[in-house]
C-alpha cells in the first residue's frame, strides 16, 4: 500500500507598492488546488512607511490564516525609472520580511521563469498568464491580474522550481531573466 502524497501549501506573492497580489495553492502529488487569492491595496499617495506597514500587516494576516508551508515571490525587474524600481524593491523586501517573520523560506523567481512555467512562453502577455492560471487551477472566473500573477508564482514553485537560492549559481549571472 502506498502512502498518500503529502500536501504542500504554497503562498505566491506578486509584490507592488500600490497593489500586492497573493495567491495560495495546495500541491498534493501532481495535483494543484486553488485555496484563495486576493490583493493588498495601499493608498496611492502618502508617506512610504505606513504603506509598507499595510503590506506587512496584510501578508501577516494571510499567512496566519492560511498557514502556508512555502513562499514564492517574484523578483523585481529593473525599471526605466530608478525611483519606481527602488519603491518596488522596498515593497518586495516588506513581503519577504512578512514570510521570514513567520519562519518561512522564500523562493524567488523572475517574471520570465514564472511565465515560462505557466504558459510555456517567457514573454507571454498578462492575459495569457491569467487564462492559464484559470485553466490550471480550474477556476470559475478570471482572477484579478495581480492575484493571477501571485498564483502563477505559486504554480511555478509547485512545478519543481526551488528558486534561485536553491540553484547552483556560482559562475553564472542573470541576463533577461535567465542564468547565463
Amino acid at each position: 500500500m502506498t502512502a498518500a502524497a503529502p500536501r504542500v501549501r504554497i503562498l505566491g506573492i506578486d509584490p507592488g507598492l500600490r497593489i500586492t497580489g497573493f495567491g495560495i495553492i495546495d500541491k498534493t502529488g501532481n495535483t494543484l488546488d486553488y485555496v484563495t487569492s486576493g490583493c493588498i491595496k495601499t493608498p496611492s499617495a502618502g508617506p512610504l512607511a505606513p504603506r509598507l506597514k499595510s503590506i506587512l500587516d496584510g501578508l501577516a494576516e494571510v499567512i496566519a490564516e492560511a498557514k502556508p508551508d512555502q513562499v514564492a515571490i517574484e523578483i523585481v525587474f529593473v525599471n526605466a525609472n530608478p525611483q519606481s524600481t527602488l519603491l518596488l524593491g522596498q515593497a518586495r523586501g516588506t513581503a519577504i520580511c512578512a514570510a521570514v517573520l513567520h519562519d518561512l523560506e522564500v523562493a524567488e523567481y523572475t517574471a520570465l521563469q514564472i511565465k515560462q512555467a505557466v504558459t510555456g512562453r517567457g514573454k507571454a502577455a498578462k492575459e495569457q498568464v491569467q487564462d492559464m492560471v484559470k485553466r490550471l487551477l480550474r477556476l470559475a472566473g478570471d482572477p484579478s491580474p495581480d492575484a493571477a500573477d501571485a498564483l502563477a508564482c505559486a504554480i511555478c514553485h509547485a512545478h519543481g522550481g526551488q528558486g534561485l537560492g536553491k540553484l547552483a549559481t556560482a559562475g553564472y549571472r542573470m541576463k533577461r531573466g535567465r542564468l547565463v
